[in-house]
Formats: structure tokens, sequence, C-alpha cells
């Protein structure tokens, strides 16, 4: 795992910085909304934590491994959007747009709408369509 001053702004954009956004989020806390979730997942990607994204990704649709450590070349995360979130009672939707580059090449959009579900008072990622690919 990736150490990450505190004084900093936190990956997701919020220049509150990390300790105030996406930290607690990572260090347990549940958010309080998919958005909050989703910038705390886009953070962990940021920061290979990929303890946090199992942790909240629903059951029903987790992979065993993301073997964020074995991606070679590595992606460099530029920066995220949050274009739209909806919710409606335990369900909700959010839809972002990552900026990522690999090793020395050039950047890129990953552009998702996810689904998220909230159980037992936390919410988890289940699962994104790609709106380019539609």
């Amino acid at each position: 795992m990736q150490a990450i001053d505190t004084l900093v702004p936190c990956p997701c954009g919020n220049p509150a910085g990390y300790r105030h956004c996406c930290g607690p989020l990572h260090e347990g806390e549940p958010a309080p909304t998919a958005e909050a979730l989703m910038r705390s997942r886009y953070s962990a990607y940021v920061l290979k934590r990929e303890d946090y994204l199992l942790a909240t990704w629903h059951p029903s649709t987790r992979p065993t491994t993301l073997k964020l450590g074995a991606q070679q070349p590595a992606p460099t995360w530029l920066g995220l959007t949050v274009k739209r979130h909806e919710a409606d009672g335990d369900r909700a939707i959010v839809e972002f747009v990552a900026r990522l580059r690999y090793g020395g090449g050039k950047a890129q959009r990953m552009h998702e709408i996810s689904r998220f579900v909230r159980e037992d008072g936390r919410w988890y990622y289940v699962d994104g369509t790609f709106p380019e690919e539609a």
C-alpha cells in the first residue's frame, strides 16, 4: 500500500484532503452515498488498495482477485470527473470518467455507469457498463 500525505488533495479530486475524504472509508467507515463509495474506489485504484476494492465489491459479482500489482505497465491515474449520481432507496448509479495512462502512452478515458446497492447500511459496487461500447 502506498502512503499518502494527509495534507494533499485526495486522489479522487477533493481538495479537503485524503484524511477528510477517502481515508476514513479506506479504514472501514461506511460510505454515506454511492458517489462517495465510487470516489473512494477510484482512490483505492490510485493507491493500489486491492483489499478495499474487493471488500466494497458486492459478493454476487466480486472477482477473487484484481492483480493490481501485476499490471504491466501499471496505469497512472490522472483524474476523475463524476458526471451524475442518482439514488433510489438502496440502489444507485454513478456515471463517471476516469483518466489514465499506461506507461508513456497516450492518456485514455474510462467512461463508466456503475451500479451500486446498499445492504446493512453499506454501499457496494455491483457492476458497470461502458457507454462507448453500447
